[in-house]
């Protein structure tokens, strides 16, 4: 599984969200280890990369990374679809199986404690900045990225290649009650002025 990851550099791993996509957050701690889908994410700064993300109260993801003070973001794609949606209905607090029923497949990059999710098409590695106002006003974390990877089949040269590559590898893009979008056709405003 390892054989397509390339490292992604950390003042390029904004690409890696720059186009919105829905995104799984792992973490660990020493007694829990939790997954959900979440959809506001963003990068926040080229140098040093950092990126946000909003975790609910209610979320015991949230208390894990508070517990622990690092975390992953994760880019599935299409074909993990069921498993995306289950994770973001189902929560760790009623089910303490929910990663097993959702189906996930952890693994950790060389050097990492942070679990990461199989089969996406990248992964940003976290540290939390801790800023408790906004975690506890706005629900808002902060996290500076201390590894980025990326699955060379889709992701390389520091930019996405969906053009390339089959749906099953295309970013989900959550809006409402349960229904996803896939990312589009790749449009060129250089390649429009050059038309015209």
């Amino acid at each position: 599984m390892l054989n397509h990851l390339l490292p992604v550099e950390l003042e390029k791993s904004y690409r890696l969200l720059n186009h919105g996509p829905t995104v799984l957050v792992s973490a660990q701690d020493h007694q829990d280890t939790g997954v959900m889908t979440a959809a506001w994410a963003c990068a926040l700064e080229f140098s040093p990369a950092k990126v946000t993300v909003v975790l609910d109260k209610s979320s015991k993801t949230r208390r894990i990374i508070e517990n622990s003070g690092c975390f992953a973001l994760q880019v599935p794609t299409l074909r993990q679809l069921k498993m995306v949606y289950a994770l973001g209905m189902i929560s760790l607090n009623d089910a303490p199986e929910k990663l097993r029923q959702c189906g996930v497949e952890l693994f950790n990059f060389p050097h990492s404690k942070i679990p990461a999710v199989a089969g996406c098409a990248a992964w940003l590695l976290c540290e939390l900045i801790p800023e408790p106002h906004n975690q506890q006003a706005h629900d808002l974390f902060i996290g500076k990225v201390i590894g980025a990877y990326a699955d060379e089949r889709i992701f390389r040269d520091g930019r996405w290649h969906y053009q390339d590559a089959g749906d099953e590898w295309k970013s989900l893009h959550h809006v409402a009650g349960g229904q996803f979008y896939t990312i589009g056709e790749a449009v060129s405003a250089v390649d429009a002025d050059a038309a015209e």
